[in-house]
């Protein structure tokens, strides 16, 4: 005989949203539920741990933007350094 879980069958983990916008507004509604009050202590924990879950994949969202942000700046500017000198050398021909 195997004990049973003291978890109710709705206490599975839910997934996370695949997009920011999404962990964002969920993460919204979490907080405007916790702060309206009236629920149950274990509910509040629910809540509160899927908050957390929700604020967690915000901030990887966030991070993946700024890499991707930061990646594509370099780029410009390693692209725009580059390209100075020979622009300048191909509108003067006799500076060779």
């Amino acid at each position: 005989m195997t004990p049973k879980s003291t978890k109710p069958p709705t206490a599975q983990p839910k997934s996370l949203p695949d997009n920011y916008e999404a962990a964002r507004d969920e993460l919204a509604a979490v907080v405007e539920r916790l702060e309206a009050g009236g629920l149950s202590l274990d509910e509040s924990l629910t809540l509160w741990e899927r908050g957390q879950a929700l604020a967690a994949a915000c901030e990887t969202f966030l991070a993946g933007a700024r890499k991707r942000v930061d990646a594509a700046l370099s780029g410009e500017t390693a692209g725009d350094t580059a390209a100075e000198p020979a622009e300048a050398a191909s509108d003067d021909p006799g500076a060779a």
